[in-house]
């Protein structure tokens, strides 16, 4: 039941350090080249035998298209996978589009609390969702997991699965840097996950 795993390609919002969060931020030229990219290296790694993994997508459009461009990359039919909604990034709620700095401007004290525990933290807003509350629903999606599995997430969607599959802690888990330009395995039964060299 093997998952690989690759974060959407980058934006102008992630080059600009901008919570990101649900807002519906489209690819960058940087982004459409790791997209492709990411595309060729998932054809080199499964060849043959890419037609019988199952190909799903977060439904926001950067990781739509990042799909799109590594299957056709892979020489699939760009169209033919599906989108799952727990796939979608975390909710930044009220802080989306914003950076930290500016956060910080308006805000330090709630910043200074996420810094105490960042897994934990829910921003402001009606939707706002903390780590832990987006790794319940990434947690329910690896249960229905049921076969050989490519998909196309999110920073939060993976570092979710380095908590859940490799069970590293919550503080390291909200820290770690998830790459837009690499591939990552995941074998759920072994309980191993890793980027691929």
């Amino acid at each position: 039941m093997l998952i690989y795993a690759i974060r959407h390609g980058q934006t102008d919002w992630n080059a600009e350090y901008r919570l990101q969060g649900q807002k519906d931020i489209p690819l960058n030229e940087t982004g459409r080249g790791q997209a492709r990219g990411n595309g060729e290296r998932l054809g080199e790694i499964l060849g043959d035998e890419a037609r019988l993994y199952d190909f799903v997508s977060s439904p926001l459009s950067r990781t739509r298209e990042t799909m799109e461009r590594a299957r056709a990359a892979m020489g699939l039919t760009p169209e033919l996978y599906r989108t799952d909604d727990r796939l979608k990034e975390l909710s930044f709620g009220d802080w989306e589009g914003r950076t930290l700095k500016e956060v910080e401007g308006f805000s330090p004290a709630l910043l200074h609390e996420r810094e105490k525990d960042k897994w934990a933290f829910v921003p402001p807003g009606a939707d706002a969702e903390s780590y832990e509350i987006l790794s319940w629903r990434v947690g329910a999606w690896l249960k229905d997991v049921v076969g050989p599995t490519v998909c196309v997430c999110h920073g939060g969607v993976i570092r979710s699965f380095f908590r859940i599959v490799g069970g590293v802690s919550t503080a390291e888990a909200a820290e770690l840097p998830i790459p837009q330009d690499a591939v990552l395995r995941i074998d759920p039964a072994a309980g191993t996950i890793g980027w691929i060299e």
